[in-house]
């Protein structure tokens, strides 16, 4: 893994102006690619797992719209530095060769603890006299765990297809694929599971209590298989993309 920041000190000569000497001075020590990548996952994760929450604690209507709108902002924001903002995203990243395992390990690490921290500022910050926890059980639980496997599947497979694939370099659409996704398994299935789509958003939404911590266990296992599923059909379907 890169080191975190780059602690040795740049030289840095300017050039003489109106006469006056060359001058030579000390600029700040820069920060490592490491430190890059992890800030932009924590302030995207955040961001995604806070706007979800605090619309749902609200009861705004427009929760798939803010969920979109979020995730497209943070993706064209830090999707140049790899940003994620989903572990199930993170491993069908690693399953499709795009990142290491020290490297996804990491990921988890921030994203799930970022989930958590973005959960208890929404709690504080809306601060609802009664929260309703989704807690299904028996059909609708697996009804809940089948469309959570399908839309997380479909938004890992879209992000590896327009993010990460080598025939789509540099394009311009892959934050509003993305957002899209999120959009449409909102507004489809998000009145039967919450519409998570995220390991990282499930859990948040249980540190704010909008999910039951008994069936959490569910989304992410379901999500964590949809993102390896992800992964596996972009190398069956791109073969020569590694």
């Amino acid at each position: 893994m890169a080191d975190a920041v780059t602690h040795q000190a740049t030289k840095v000569v300017a050039p003489p102006q109106g006469g006056a000497a060359s001058r030579t001075y000390t600029a700040a020590p820069q920060l490592g690619a490491a430190t890059r990548k992890y800030a932009v996952e924590v302030i995207g994760t955040f961001f995604l797992a806070f706007t979800v929450a605090v619309s749902v604690l609200s009861h705004s209507v427009f929760t798939p719209l803010a969920a979109d709108a979020a995730l497209m902002v943070m993706v064209y924001a830090g999707g140049h530095t790899g940003g994620h903002f989903n572990p199930a995203v993170t491993l069908a990243a690693l399953v499709r060769r795009r990142i290491g395992l020290a490297d996804a390990v990491a990921y988890w690490i921030v994203q799930l603890v970022v989930g958590v921290v973005a959960g208890v500022a929404a709690r504080a910050v809306v601060n609802p006299a009664t929260v309703t926890t989704l807690h299904p059980s028996g059909h609708a639980l697996a009804a809940a765990a089948v469309v959570e496997l399908l839309f997380t599947f479909a938004l890992c497979y879209v992000v590896l297809n327009v993010a990460t694939s080598r025939d789509q370099p540099g394009n311009s659409f892959f934050g509003l694929a993305i957002g899209f996704t999120v959009a449409a398994g909102a507004f489809a299935v998000g009145g039967i599971s919450g519409g998570a789509f995220n390991p990282a958003v499930a859990l948040g939404a249980a540190t704010a209590g909008l999910f039951a911590w008994s069936t959490l266990w569910v989304y992410i296992v379901v999500q964590a298989v949809a993102g390896i599923a992800a992964g596996l059909t972009f190398l069956a379907l791109n073969p020569g993309d590694k």
